[in-house]
């Protein structure tokens, strides 16, 4: 760890006697525009000196951390235009293939094909702390594009790169618990996504018992950022809600008793390395450490919220109801209708087989599952276990999935072949529980044409 420390520091001074030489020495602007940053980026490509290109590397960073968003946008869109690939080495490469093709001139097409781009953001991840400046970039990158489809090109690009570099290969799972160092604990309590951490207490109730677990994949570039982290709990049986495991006045579960590990809580800390996928790396590994550490588990399970349930239920036209189910619906408007007994059992007649049906049946435009937490949990493997109702009666959980929740099972024998029916089929792999609620809509759509 100290000689690491040692090349770092080494690198950084190096770095920034470079960036003066650049400056005059003189101290640095504050007002950038995105043509001065254009003009440094081509001298990082066209030079070829280490530690010059450390210097510039830096400059260029940190130059690009004073644009606003307009001089931003406006870098993004000159390297999206004016970063492509070489034509005229390329032209010549595709001449070659088709003269005489072979596997050299396969690999000089391969090369000549990749943009410019690609090998500036390579010499800027030379620069220290280049890795972690480039997660912000495209985060950046990410809340610009709406509207802007010429930056698709450049997204890919930087995507391919950092799936590259946060490949599975590099990542080290560490478990969280009461004596991780605070700035790292301070990361969970802010990035927790799905079921918000109050304070310094609530977060011991969730890694310190002996029934709970948390998780996180960490990257040797950015050493005190969890990329992604789970928290688990110990249980006896599969729960059906979410209030019971976060209860401030739970019964603890000895670990010699419990038989279920259950996955709550699943949240990513950078938003620049969205669509990269560590979650089923994670959940994978995170079972196998639980395995080693207790082998009389049995289960392992999500406690998992369905967020797009009730918006499809307000805007999709292919939802199953009839006019009377509709109004009953609107019931769902009034943030205390679950207290009314009669009232919460006519709509779980209701909400339940539309549930099933909107797992089983309904899709986007392009044929997908509308939820992305079910898109997740089912590309990976799992299986639509079981449909909970009222499992979450927070105002977030009433407010996006009429308080349902689910459990996705992951069995090891049948993750394999779970995911692959979903990859190749887009099927739904589910119990015979959640199956049947879809034949209950079936008999309750017959009913009210007979009614």
């Amino acid at each position: 760890m100290s000689s690491n420390a040692f090349f770092s520091d080494l690198l950084a001074s190096i770095s920034e006697r470079g960036r003066t030489l650049l400056r005059g020495g003189g101290p640095p602007d504050t007002k950038q525009d995105a043509s001065e940053l254009i003009g440094l980026c081509e001298a990082l490509l066209s030079g070829r000196g280490e530690a010059s290109g450390v210097a510039i590397a830096r400059e260029v960073l940190d130059r690009y951390r004073q644009l606003d968003d307009a001089g931003r946008l406006a870098f993004f869109e000159a390297l999206a235009r004016e970063y492509g690939p070489d034509r005229e080495r390329l032209s010549q490469a595709i001449e070659a293939w088709r003269a005489q093709p072979s596997d050299e001139d396969a690999s000089d097409l391969h090369f000549a094909s990749e943009p410019r781009r690609q090998e500036l953001i390579r010499r800027l991840n030379r620069a220290p702390g280049g890795t972690s400046e480039l997660v912000a970039l495209r985060a950046d990158l990410l809340g610009l594009m709406n509207g802007h489809r010429d930056l698709a090109a450049l997204d890919r690009d930087v995507v391919h790169l950092l799936s590259s570099w946060f490949n599975r290969g590099f990542l080290v799972l560490r478990r969280i618990d009461w004596q991780t160092p605070a700035n790292i604990l301070e990361q969970i309590i802010r990035y927790e996504a799905v079921h918000e951490i109050r304070d310094w207490d609530d977060l011991r109730r969730r890694i310190d018992p002996i029934d709970r677990r948390c998780y996180a994949f960490f990257h040797p570039a950015l050493v005190d950022e969890p990329l992604i982290f789970v928290e688990v709990a110990l249980t006896e049986t599969i729960p059906g809600a979410i209030a019971p495991l976060l209860a401030e006045d739970r019964a603890l579960v000895p670990t010699e008793r419990a038989r279920t590990a259950v996955f709550y809580s699943i949240s990513n800390t950078q938003k620049g390395l969205g669509g990269i996928s560590f979650g089923s790396f994670l959940i994978k590994q995170v079972v196998e450490e639980l395995r080693r550490e207790l082998p009389k588990l049995e289960n392992f399970v999500t406690l998992s919220p369905v967020p797009g349930f009730a918006a499809w239920l307000k805007q999709a036209s292919d939802v199953p109801v009839s006019d009377e189910e509709r109004a009953l619906l609107e019931n769902l408007e009034n943030p205390a209708w679950f207290e009314d007994a009669e009232l919460a059992s006519k709509l779980r007649a209701v909400l339940e087989p539309l549930a099933a049906h909107y797992f089983l049946k309904a899709r986007t435009s392009k044929g997908r599952l509308i939820d992305s937490v079910a898109r997740f949990h089912l590309g990976n493997g799992a299986r639509l276990e079981r449909i909970d109702w009222l499992g979450d009666l927070s105002p977030k959980g009433l407010r996006e999935s009429a308080g349902i929740m689910v459990n996705y099972l992951y069995r090891l024998e049948d993750i394999e072949k779970n995911h692959e029916a979903y990859a190749n089929d887009g099927a739904v792999v589910a119990s015979g529980a959640v199956k049947k609620l879809l034949k209950g809509e079936g008999r309750r759509l017959l009913d009210m044409r007979l009614s």
